[in-house]
């Protein structure tokens, strides 16, 4: 890109219909060698200053703390990521991926700790989805089934991967979407963060991002809502307000859904804006 792009987001949660509490957690920040700045549900900001991260969680576990093990593993998240700042100031070039790789895997075994030493928390986990924008790049990472989604000249692309073997088998052409949406062991994940496994083995990619694309993170109570051409069409016609296409979709799903948290951070990437936010 000839100048740094500028990203447009919105974010919005709802709490699941029989649920007491949003086990769903979600966050926004720009990341600086001062660390991290948080930023508004809605609004937009230049990458010529600071890396931008969003990401969202789903506590899972319900009555063993799933609200407890998404918050922390964000603001986890928010304090390792900036310190890639720090260790180049210091004249060392961390690779991104290899310190999201650290950060999950430390944050995983945090959680597991915390878990082990209250009954309360005992089994509490999360899944993660994540996409880190600096001035040249889009590092994701996933784990579980929450998902981040790329929509460019009308092709919506799942970028992130369901760690479960309901969705292999759909994308590997065996069942189709009908079915996977009504496949008995859709949610048993075999990655998570936390939950007492000793080992994770999350997804990570590199993305380049273009100026108009569009991008969708959520939880899978907005995919219970939404079938995958919905999220094609409404990403496709998505201005430069995300606000307007997050309000449609979370509305939607809840419509068709909504027992479930159902939590969703929608971004549109433009260029060569100078950002109204002052940090």
């Amino acid at each position: 890109m000839t100048s740094a792009a500028t990203l447009h987001w919105a974010a919005l949660t709802h709490s699941g219909s029989r649920k007491p509490r949003n086990d769903d957690a979600l966050t926004a920040f720009a990341s600086s060698p001062e660390g991290a700045h948080p930023l508004p549900a809605c609004g937009q900001h230049s990458l010529a200053a600071h890396d931008l991260v969003f990401a969202v969680s789903d506590g899972v576990g319900g009555a063993c703390a799933g609200d407890i093990a998404s918050a922390t593993l964000l603001a986890q998240m928010a304090q390792i990521i900036p310190e890639t700042f720090k260790a180049a100031a210091a004249g060392f070039f961390p690779d991104s991926l290899r310190h999201l790789c650290d950060a999950i895997h430390s944050i995983h075994i945090e959680i597991n700790a915390l878990a082990a030493n209250s009954t309360e928390k005992s089994g509490m986990a999360a899944t993660l989805a994540l996409a880190w924008f600096t001035p040249e790049n889009l590092y994701l990472a996933n784990v579980g089934d929450s998902r981040i989604y790329l929509s460019r000249a009308g092709t919506l692309t799942q970028l992130s991967r369901d760690h479960t073997r309901a969705w292999s088998e759909w994308k590997r052409g065996e069942i189709g979407e009908y079915q996977y949406r009504s496949h008995p062991r859709r949610a048993a994940l075999f990655e998570i963060i936390g939950g007492g496994h000793q080992r994770i083995c999350p997804y990570f990619a590199a993305v380049p991002y273009l100026p108009g694309d569009r991008l969708l993170l959520c939880s899978d109570g907005l995919i219970d809502g939404l079938w995958e051409r919905h999220i094609s069409e409404a990403l496709a016609a998505c201005p430069f307000d995300a606000r307007s296409t997050a309000v449609t979709l979370l509305k939607r799903a809840i419509d068709n859904a909504g027992i479930d948290d159902t939590t969703l951070i929608v971004i549109a990437i433009d260029e060569g804006f100078p950002s109204d936010l002052k940090i």
